[in-house]
């Protein structure tokens, strides 16, 4: 995810993020809705998009967290 997909929700984030401010001003009625109409597109394009991209990774679940790593599963077992 660290081509298009992570841009776009970056993208998507910072859009939420400014029309959820401006629904708190004064902006005139059709200028949120037009942002609103444009809005549930964006997102419903970066779940789809997020969904389907070609991010591969060798970790699994017993790797835990890259920036905490513990021993596997299997290791605290015995």
């Amino acid at each position: 995810m660290k081509n298009f997909a992570i841009k776009l929700v970056w993208f998507t984030t910072i859009y939420v993020f400014v029309f959820a401010g401006l629904c708190q001003t004064n902006v005139i009625l059709p200028v949120i809705m037009t942002l609103y109409c444009i809005g549930i597109p964006l997102i419903l394009f970066m779940v789809y998009t997020v969904l389907h991209d070609d991010y591969k990774t060798s970790k699994t679940f017993k790797d835990w967290y890259e920036d905490y790593p513990i021993e596997t599963l299997e290791e605290e077992e015995n």
